[in-house]
């Protein structure tokens, strides 16, 4: 079999390893990976936007199956070109693929659903967003997508202005209209469920880290660090959230005629009301994907070919690794302003084989791996706890350098604290 994994990130490196480890042992290819998938999969020079050369490469190469990682090619209708080209594809058509590529269509499909979710205001300029604040600290949010950056808790008027300018008047994301949401207080939790189309099969659960810095400090990034499982969340609690939040959503799209299939992910807020929905992702998580993967034990290449099948996940159990998981990003310098690209990474070879690197922002040059930006390296160690998971993730991470590296010391320390 022959499965070709889009994109280039870490969650696609984490997603060819879990592929990788399938008894039916599949040929891998990545489009456009980056230089640590290039050594796990056979890497095509195409862009995971581009829909056209996806389907051209997909025929040219006979491939069985397509994973499509990121957001932006699920919005754009990748799986529709693929599926209507003879492809089988793994993920949403653009119709559901709504639910993240407008936060507005997510908080409306919410509430015709009866999906407990934070209130919110549509607002198209400045002043109107003004207007709908209540009380700080608020959440903003770019309407469209912003990989993980477009969120902003603004705890004064101040804050809010320069926020709401940046998003409608500079128009950073390219949105023409924000959310304006009440900020909720409590313990995130992502909870990711493989739908095929009729019902939500729950994954691990993990945590991420959103904030650039320890303590929850500084800008919002795409995650900084992230573990499984979680303290609390045991998977009946997991079986009962998916119930209330992920199968009343697919209920309601199929109802519509647009029909899940792929992972649904659900950010949430665990309020001392019950769980409440953050944003709706229709992919995998990155970095909850770098920690949940290495705990499943059951054949992911047969999981996500059963999710593109109507009722394919009837009566599917998943087994898990008791173990947990802990997940470490190493960012560029300057991010998530900026980012350094080119910087020599030297230690890799030193990490001890039983802890999973994976590459996000990596290239080549001069027969070196070097930096390309963005977050750089995920680092994943397991353990019988997570204060054993944690030191070896932290140890291995540590044996890594490149100028300007950005970590963040503080990841799973909640859970230990909890556990301990």
């Amino acid at each position: 079999m022959r499965v070709l994994v889009a994109g280039a990130g870490g969650r696609e490196h984490a997603l060819v390893r879990a592929l990788a480890r399938s008894p039916r042992r599949p040929e891998l290819l990545a489009a456009p990976g980056n230089a640590g998938i290039a050594r796990d999969a056979r890497l095509l020079e195409l862009a995971a936007e581009d829909v056209d050369g996806l389907v051209r490469a997909a025929r040219d190469e006979s491939v069985d199956l397509v994973v499509v990682g990121p957001e932006a090619p699920l919005v754009a209708g990748a799986v529709d070109a693929l599926e209507e080209a003879g492809v089988p594809a793994f993920g949403p058509r653009a119709a559901a693929a709504r639910l993240e590529g407008s936060k507005a269509f997510a908080k409306e499909a919410m509430s015709a659903a009866g999906v407990p979710t934070a209130a919110a205001t549509v607002a198209r300029d400045v002043e109107e967003a003004l207007g709908a604040i209540e009380s700080y600290p608020v959440v903003l949010k770019a309407d469209g997508l912003a990989a993980g950056k477009g969120v902003v808790i603004a705890a004064t008027e101040a804050e809010a202005r320069i926020a709401l300018k940046d998003m409608l008047v500079e128009r950073r994301f390219g949105d023409t209209s924000v959310l304006v949401e009440e900020h909720l207080e409590g313990e995130e939790l992502s909870l990711l469920a493989v739908c095929d189309g009729e019902r939500a099969v729950p994954l691990a659960p993990a945590q991420d880290y959103k904030r650039i810095f320890d303590g929850d400090q500084g800008p919002n990034t795409g995650g900084m660090g992230s573990y499984s499982p979680v303290p609390g969340v045991d998977a009946e609690r997991a079986r009962e959230i998916v119930s209330s939040v992920h199968q009343p959503v697919v209920d309601l799209m199929l109802a519509h005629g647009t029909p899940f299939h792929g992972v649904l992910y659900a950010g949430l807020m665990l309020t001392a009301d019950g769980p409440k929905v953050l944003e709706f992702n229709v992919r995998f998580g990155d970095p909850e994907t770098q920690a949940v993967l290495p705990r499943l034990r059951s054949d992911l290449l047969d999981l996500l070919l059963w999710a593109t099948r109507p009722g394919g996940l009837a009566g599917v159990e998943l087994e898990w690794d008791p173990r947990w998981a802990v997940t470490l990003v190493l960012a560029s310098a300057g991010y998530p302003a900026s980012s350094s690209k080119g910087d020599a990474i030297s230690g890799l070879d030193a990490v001890p084989a039983n802890v999973e690197v994976t590459h996000a922002g990596t290239a080549r040059a001069d027969g070196a791996t070097v930096t390309a930006g963005g977050r750089v390296l995920n680092v994943t160690a397991l353990g019988d706890g997570p204060a054993a998971a944690r030191d070896a993730a932290y140890a291995a991470a540590d044996m890594i350098r490149f100028e300007g590296r950005q970590l963040r010391r503080d990841i799973a320390l909640r859970a230990v604290e909890r556990v301990a």
